[in-house]
């Protein structure tokens, strides 16, 4: 439990230290938001492709490792 009440303890001085406004650009567009925004919008997104892409891994893996039937019939 004094782990977890540490690391929210963390999370919230990061956000008060991050309250910079900083803008963000990609394809000619751009938006203007607080850091500590960006860093979760990240993080989030980052979380989402991960997971994405190692359940990907995952179902070529096992096509992978199972035995496919015998195309000869014996």
């Amino acid at each position: 439990m004094a782990l977890v009440a540490l690391f929210a303890v963390l999370i919230v001085i990061f956000a008060a230290e991050n309250l910079q406004i900083v803008t963000m650009s990609f394809l000619g567009f751009s938006l203007t938001v607080p850091m500590v925004l960006q860093v979760v919008i990240v993080y989030v997104l980052g979380m989402a492709t991960g997971s994405s892409l190692l359940a990907l891994l995952r179902r070529a893996i096992e096509g992978v490792r199972k035995p496919t039937a015998d195309a000869s019939g014996t």
